[in-house]
């Protein structure tokens, strides 16, 4: 008779088809992981953090299982041997720390974003369920958490719910039982409309990737596609058919080693201001910031960018409302140029604008979430060959989340600032992330440590590009007529304070 041992014991569930394409696609060059860091105002204890994950993330049981792969599947199974004590771990920054004033609190930053920088550069254990959290107990007169999770458990706008979900909206929750869920500003009909259709388009991206990316070669299969697809394949034909993002500094080979730096966070009152004088969105405002951060940043290590466009990956959530909590991947992606070659702030915003527009009323992200789909069930050789296709077509991932707009407070302690960064995929080095919490905008950048080896030269330059911004709509001053070399002679001063920071 056979005897039931823990590991047959041990619960078995099947992954799902988006889930498994993250899964593997993980490489050392990205290591597939969601990292995110809490910086706390008081010092956190790890006894009192492992109490919060044992009740908080640990009441997803996903969270006990870990990832196998195999012959027939990849499929989620409990871990009979877990140990928190390996998952919740207690870490030190190198050093005695900063010492005190603005220059002490500058080197301590500088050394959690290498600390960070470490973690991010180092793959999860696969035997293990794939997540981590790291405690640096003194940081700032407080502490720092470290998360990483990895991105086959849930995408990224579903682990900041998660992490969110740790934390309360008073010191002392009492009855707060949940978040209010305003942090997730989307449209529910119209995100219900976009997953009602989803099924479809992923037999249509199986469809096209069991041709081999044929279509690629072979405009009659496009043809044919298009015919039986409709409009969803007219536009699968034309995103798989982009033409690469151009040579850039901000392209190459991959290293292992990630780079992380974030900016001191903007007044998310300014950035609204901004968006109001010129009829354009929060996050336009923010992404034509970063693109002009890119370009000077690029001019400064004589990049020629005239004219140059650079193409992100913005990832689109296509989850109702009410399914914010569930794990899973559920979103899409959509390609957004970054007009890195126009020097005149204001026409870069307004092409930000207008490509958002053009994106809001495409179905690129549910393009994207099927061809995911059917990389999951993909042969290895398949996978490696879409993977490769797709990632040539942009240089960066740029995610943009709006947080609570209330403190958050973390088994008692006050989190003062906040931020996350989702992995690269195949040949994509280069992680843009924005998130706003209690009014303020928090910009950060990860980037492989070959193609930019000082991100902080990058962020440096995010708050004088906004500055630019906020400063003429103070103004008024949005004359469609100045040329590129005006606006950046009219703007010099505020160009210098990068310079000026580092």
């Amino acid at each position: 008779m056979a005897t039931n041992t823990p590991r047959q014991r041990a619960r078995r569930e099947a992954m799902s088809r988006v889930d498994t394409a993250w899964l593997r696609m993980e490489r050392p060059t990205n290591p597939m992981m969601i990292t995110g860091v809490l910086m706390l105002a008081e010092p956190m204890s790890l006894a009192r953090l492992k109490r919060t994950i044992a009740k908080r993330f640990l009441a997803y049981a996903r969270f006990r299982q870990k990832a196998v792969d195999g012959a027939a599947g990849a499929a989620w199974q409990d871990d009979e041997h877990f140990d928190l004590d390996w998952h919740v771990r207690l870490s030190a920054l190198p050093g005695r720390g900063g010492g005190r004033g603005a220059r002490g609190e500058a080197a301590e930053k500088r050394a959690l974003e290498r600390f960070v920088s470490q973690m991010a550069s180092s793959p999860l254990d696969k035997g293990r369920p794939l997540w981590q959290f790291h405690l640096v107990e003194r940081y700032r007169g407080g502490s720092a958490l470290v998360a990483r999770i990895h991105h086959s458990y849930a995408d990224g706008i579903a682990l900041v719910q998660v992490l969110l979900s740790l934390t309360d909206t008073a010191r002392d929750p009492g009855k707060d039982k949940a978040l209010a869920r305003a942090w997730l500003k989307q449209d529910g009909a119209e995100v219900a409309r976009r997953v009602g259709a989803v099924e479809r388009y992923t037999k249509l991206g199986g469809r096209m990737l069991g041709k081999g990316m044929e279509m690629v070669q072979d405009p009659g299969l496009a043809g044919v596609l298009a015919r039986e697809g409709g409009e969803i394949a007219r536009e699968l034909v034309q995103a798989l058919a982009l033409p690469d993002d151009p040579p850039s500094i901000l392209r190459g080979h991959l290293g292992v080693s990630k780079r992380v730096a974030w900016a001191e966070p903007l007044d998310l009152d300014e950035v609204k201001a901004v968006g109001r004088a010129c009829d354009c969105t929060v996050n336009d405002v923010l992404m034509a910031a970063a693109a002009g951060a890119l370009r000077s940043y690029m001019l400064d290590r004589g990049e020629a960018v005239d004219g140059l466009n650079l193409r992100a990956t913005v990832p689109v959530n296509l989850r109702p409302l009410e399914h914010a909590k569930k794990l899973g991947n559920h979103f899409g992606l959509v390609f957004l140029d970054l007009p890195v070659g126009e020097g005149n702030p204001i026409r870069r915003l307004e092409y930000v604008a207008e490509c958002m527009n053009q994106l809001k009323n495409s179905r690129q992200a549910i393009v994207a979430y099927g061809l995911l789909a059917a990389l999951g069930m993909a042969p290895q050789a398949l996978q490696e060959l879409a993977l490769e296709l797709f990632s040539r077509k942009a240089t960066a991932v740029a995610t943009n989340v709006p947080g609570p707009q209330q403190p958050l407070y973390l088994a008692g302690c006050r989190v003062s600032e906040l931020m996350f960064w989702v992995p690269q995929t195949g040949s994509i080095g280069i992680g843009i992330s924005i998130l706003s919490y209690n009014n303020r905008v928090h910009f950060g950048l990860i980037a492989d440590g070959r193609l930019v080896p000082d991100p902080d030269a990058v962020i440096r330059r995010f708050r004088p590009e906004f500055e630019k911004l906020l400063y003429l709509a103070m103004m008024g001053n949005w004359d469609r007529r100045l040329d590129s070399v005006d606006a950046d002679a009219l703007l010099d001063p505020l160009s210098g304070a990068a310079s000026a920071e580092s």
